[in-house]
């Protein structure tokens, strides 16, 4: 014969919790809603709303200041003269297409695409690749002098480009690398692999041992270990680093006026934009300074809308792990 236990003896229930039917239903803290720690406040909700506004607004904002400059532009590209003096802020009547027509052709903003495009193209891939290979080595391998090497590499983040212009022209010109493509390579390369090395290897460190481990059990060599498992594993961080490597090539303007001085025929796209600019004290062909300034925005916008996934991917793989 079992013995009943009367509630009233239970420890921690009292008369009045007994004879209430409503309180032996609502749950504790543990339960997330009844407890003093699982009902959330009215005030706290109300803020949440509010800081949600006020960051949406501030976003709103931010994304306006950067896209109406952009847009004005590339409006101002298809207007004449008189539109973009007279209505800035309108859309022109007519679409005039010639004005990049005149832009590329007879502001040799072609030419300048075509060699901004060489230079670019080559050391993008010179500095990609040696990065990757620099910064794999640093962050997998423990040798003497490892810090030392990583710490060098960081230092470079640090020295003002400016410091180096008068000593680097004449290296470049002692190795006769002045006004060439090769050399100007070479120096983008060199300006580009202190931040491709740093952002690379802490990347790297976050790519699993187990994988580069059992491919080296197999009979792979560190070579092919690392051009065919780790670096397509690292692609996300190829790619952001990649395009950021691309719009500080594409926009460099101080190396190439101090290394391009002789040849007009290999200046950059940022030294023609400028000598557009210039001249526009003297024939006053605004449509055409828009039409060149769009040209040269076109592929960095490009580049970024196509990448824009694997960019926050690479940025956000790290915090992951």
């Amino acid at each position: 014969m079992s013995a009943q236990t009367d509630p009233a003896d239970l420890p921690g229930v009292t008369k009045e919790q007994e004879s209430s039917p409503a309180a032996s239903r609502v749950p504790g803290p543990r339960g997330g809603q009844g407890g003093p720690g699982g009902t959330p406040s009215a005030g706290g909700s109300s803020e949440g709303k509010v800081l949600n506004v006020f960051s949406h607004g501030v976003l709103v904002i931010w994304g306006l200041l950067v896209t109406m400059p952009l847009l004005w532009a590339v409006v101002s590209s298809f207007k004449d003269d008189s539109e973009i003096f007279g209505s800035p802020w309108g859309l022109p009547s007519v679409l005039h297409f010639d004005n990049w027509s005149r832009a590329w052709d007879k502001a040799n903003m072609g030419q300048y695409f075509l060699n901004s495009l060489i230079v670019v193209g080559g050391s993008l891939i010179g500095t990609m690749l040696l990065g990757a290979m620099a910064a794999y080595v640093l962050a997998r391998f423990d040798f003497p002098g490892n810090r030392f090497l990583y710490f060098l590499f960081v230092g470079g983040m640090g020295f003002p480009v400016i410091l180096a212009l008068v000593p680097l022209f004449f290296v470049m010109k002692n190795m006769a690398l002045l006004d060439t493509y090769h050399g100007l390579i070479l120096v983008y390369i060199a300006y580009s692999l202190p931040f491709t090395v740093f952002f690379l290897s802490g990347f790297f460190k976050t790519l699993p041992t187990s994988v580069a481990e059992a491919a080296l059990i197999d009979g792979a060599s560190h070579t092919r270990t690392f051009f065919q498992v780790m670096l397509p594993m690292a692609k996300p961080g190829l790619i952001s680093v990649g395009i950021f490597n691309f719009l500080g090539q594409w926009n460099q303007y101080l190396l190439p006026t101090v290394l391009n001085v002789g040849d007009p025929d290999k200046k950059m796209l940022t030294q023609g934009l400028v000598a557009l600019a210039v001249s526009q004290g003297y024939k006053g062909d605004w449509s055409g300074l828009f039409a060149g300034l769009t040209i040269a925005m076109l592929p960095v916008l490009a580049a970024y809308i196509i990448f824009q996934r694997q960019v926050v991917a690479g940025l956000t793989a790290g915090a992951l792990k």
